[in-house]
């Protein structure tokens, strides 16, 4: 939870699930990237994959970059932007994983509230 909290106040942009899949599809498995296997990897249509790069694009997270040898295909490939946000994010996980384990194996998430709870 505190790796969320310290996301929202960190100021970085507010990515959708759906991005942070992507980005992380692109960061943590070997390429070349095509729109086409992104979108086969994440079960989503191709045009769903294009508008979530759109974003990541304009964010300097993720760049297309057209393949030399066959000038048709064109790949998503890493920056600096975006390797510099996933670490940031990796250490904002790690200071909650922290902070979760000292407070002892004995720690139990809240159970889930529904709408049925008062009957």
């Amino acid at each position: 939870m505190r790796a969320l909290i310290g996301y929202v106040r960190s100021g970085e942009p507010d990515l959708t699930n759906r991005q942070m899949a992507l980005l992380m599809l692109v960061y943590l498995t070997p390429g070349p990237h095509t729109v086409r296997g992104l979108a086969r990897g994440l079960g989503v249509s191709k045009p769903v994959v294009t508008r979530a790069l759109n974003t990541l694009g304009t964010l300097g997270y993720l760049r297309r970059e057209r393949d030399q040898d066959d000038r048709r295909n064109v790949f998503v490939v890493h920056t600096s932007s975006g390797a510099d946000f996933l670490e940031g994010f990796k250490r904002l996980l790690r200071i909650d994983s922290e902070g979760a384990s000292r407070q002892g194996a004995g720690f139990q998430p809240a159970p889930a509230r529904t709408a049925f709870a008062h009957g």
